[in-house]
């Protein structure tokens, strides 16, 4: 067992940095602690030096809250494809937080969800919040790497098998976010209307 936390360098920090625009993403940090308790490991949290096992489910339903906020402020401002798009990503986040508490239990973990932190309300305009997404995205990527490179170095081949799933997710999550990123910043005004109306064929 190790009793130093497993980010930070120092036994005095309980918590890593995120970039400025992210700090509301805390939650994912949390989730990664309580996954590496899943390999039998103890981190972290500035309180009783431990983590409990419903913070990872809690902190993915705080990342289906954040693409459904966003969905919301994009409905709100007339965006009704782009909304779209991200209620689907909002029912993505809630099915990873269903498969984690499913591989909990079948690892004897108990899974239990626990009031969740507000998330962010408005953007400036569409491409802050598909900016906001792909940074979002690229921050969940990093962390689910280090939970890979742990399972390999603790052995805990079933779940190294089980993130690999989530490492093959995030390279298409990562793509699909920067590209809709690239194309509005092409598109202008003239073309957002446009890339409006195709985001929400989305099935």
């Amino acid at each position: 067992m190790k009793d130093k936390c497993l980010i930070c360098t120092e036994q005095s920090m309980h918590r890593c940095e995120v970039p400025v625009q992210m700090k509301k993403v805390k939650g994912l940090i949390i989730m990664l602690l309580i996954s590496l308790s899943l390999f039998g490991m103890t981190a972290c949290d500035g309180e009783n030096g431990k983590v409990s096992t419903y913070e990872q489910i809690t902190a993915e339903l705080w990342s289906a809250n954040l693409y459904l906020s966003m969905s919301f402020y994009l409905k709100r401002e007339g965006y009704d494809g782009f909304a779209h798009w991200m209620e689907k990503q909002y029912h993505e986040e809630v099915n990873h937080a269903i498969a984690i508490a499913h591989y909990m239990i079948n690892r004897n973990a108990i899974p239990k969800i626990e009031k969740l932190d507000v998330v962010p309300q408005s953007w400036g305009n569409p491409q802050e919040a598909f900016e906001d997404a792909y940074k979002h995205e690229r921050h969940v990527s990093q962390l689910i790497d280090l939970l890979v490179k742990v399972a390999s170095e603790e052995k805990d081949n079933a779940t190294q098998d089980f993130l690999w799933r989530f490492v093959r997710e995030q390279v298409e999550e990562e793509a699909s976010t920067l590209n809709i990123v690239e194309k509005m910043r092409k598109a202008g005004e003239a073309g957002i209307l446009f890339l409006d109306a195709q985001l929400g064929k989305r099935a």
